[in-house]
């Protein structure tokens, strides 16, 4: 049983899977990994240079990663200034929030261009407060934003927030227009389409036994191996067990998701009704949308933990976490709580330490390139991604191959087993925190200070 979105997307998509690689093959390009980084990197070589021979391989079937499960939230990364700034400076710092915005438009525009049905809604966003703690934690990353002229962000009052978000637990909000909604496995089925036609080939369920770097690269899979100029590994969380120089580089911890059945009904009477994306302002944060057949998708990030970067049997499971989320949805939506869960499931994200994701080339022959460590905001910043990796594979000398983006990890997680039981620790610290915010109480002053270990996963920098 596939997760929801991507049960969804293949019924409407009755296209062949791409048959196994068999025997040897010679190509300019080879990408491994046909989620949204492999596509849109194997798209945007083919607009660039059509005559390149570009060749893709997937595990399993293009969207059957992060990319055919995740949330459907396409947000920019304004409210990672902090960040952004502390890593790289202001000049790049401003440049990417621009871009990861533009980013967000880029993926309308194509869907508009492809006649890809991704139920793709530029409805923006609503950075909120759930409880009195969190009241103005966004404050000072919107003031940078403004000192920079790059706010997209405007406070609306507490009525019009708690309408538009569909719920009165909401006691501020932030709105933002760069942001869409979109059903994630729709998006990546359509992107699998487009490359095909662009002249992509693809091949699924070939998976990556072997590299052997050099110039040319050789790729081994089960039936046959490949001859590459330039490859891209656009694996993501699997990285972190294929490659073990990238193993502290990422923490693997889920993300878990539930979908009601349909209520248009219900979501007119809360006023639900666009498709703005809510995110309150925890550090595992809650986060949620309506779909246009008038679902509510509700998740919550940062429950399972996996030690060592095992990519675990719960990640193709439904989520075990299925009570907190049901608690959660009747906590924003008193009127769904006892509308039936259609589906739950979970799925690996790949955290970095910075919360960002990173790129760059292999050690040795340097035509190996990779690009991984969304932390579960890959939807938007994906498409950057692509254009990072298409200019790399490409050799180009621009803003993208010029950027800090493309220098490899940022910072290393603890070795085994601390890292494992250091997460745990944290989790359990700033579910305690947080719990204590929501009573209305003063949280424990050792759970706030290892709470900060985690600020990174947050999805918006706190001043």
């Amino acid at each position: 049983m596939r997760p929801f979105w991507l049960e969804q997307a293949l019924q409407a998509d009755t296209s062949e899977i791409c048959p196994p690689l068999q025997g040897e093959v010679r190509t300019d390009v080879c990408i491994v990994g046909g989620g949204y980084t492999g596509l849109w990197t194997a798209i945007m070589l083919k607009q660039q240079n059509p005559e390149l021979d570009v060749l893709l391989i997937e595990a399993d079937i293009c969207g059957a990663g992060a990319s055919g499960r995740n949330g459907g939230c396409a947000l920019s990364w304004s409210a990672k200034y902090f960040t952004l700034e502390r890593l790289f400076g202001v000049e790049e710092a401003v440049r990417l929030v621009k871009e990861s915005e533009r980013s967000i438009h880029a993926i309308g525009e194509f869907c508009e261009q492809y006649g890809v049905d991704a139920d793709y809604r530029l409805d923006g966003t609503l950075y909120t407060a759930t409880n009195r703690a969190q009241v103005g934690s966004t404050d000072a990353v919107i003031a940078a934003l403004e000192r920079n002229g790059i706010n997209s962000f405007s406070q609306r009052p507490l009525a019009d927030v708690q309408r538009m978000a569909g719920s009165s637990k909401h006691l501020e909000g932030w709105f933002s227009p760069a942001a869409a909604s979109v059903q994630p496995g729709k998006l990546v089925r359509g992107l699998r389409r487009v490359a095909l036609q662009l002249g992509v080939k693809i091949h699924e369920s070939t998976a990556m036994t072997g590299l052997e770097e050099g110039r040319p690269a050789r790729l081994q899979t089960p039936n046959g191996s490949i001859v590459a100029d330039r490859v891209v590994l656009a694996m993501n969380a699997w990285m972190a067990r294929a490659f073990p120089q990238f193993e502290r580089s990422v923490a693997i911890v889920s993300s878990d998701m539930l979908i009601t059945e349909p209520r248009p009904d219900l979501l007119q009477e809360i006023g639900l009704t666009s498709g703005v994306t809510v995110l309150d302002s925890r550090i595992f944060v809650h986060y949620y949308h309506n779909t246009p057949d008038g679902r509510i998708m509700l998740g919550k990030g940062g429950n399972t933990f996996a030690f060592g970067g095992r990519m675990l049997p719960v990640f193709d499971q439904p989520s075990p976490y299925a009570g907190l989320l049901k608690n959660s949805l009747a906590d924003f939506f008193p009127a769904f709580a006892d509308v039936k869960v259609d589906a739950t499931w979970n799925g690996p994200s790949d955290r970095s330490v910075t919360g960002l994701p990173f790129f760059g080339q292999m050690s040795g022959a340097g035509n190996v390139f990779y690009g991984f460590g969304y932390s579960g905001s890959g939807v938007g910043p994906c498409h950057m991604g692509g254009q990072i990796l298409a200019s790399l594979v490409q050799g180009l000398d621009n803003p993208w191959t010029r950027s800090p983006l493309v220098n490899g990890p940022l910072g290393y997680f603890p070795p085994e087993p601390i890292r494992y039981l250091g997460s745990l620790m944290v989790r359990n610290a700033i579910r305690r925190k947080e719990r204590a915010e929501d009573r209305g109480r003063r949280p424990r002053h050792l759970d706030v200070r290892l709470a900060k270990f985690a600020a990174a996963a947050g999805k918006a920098d706190k001043g």
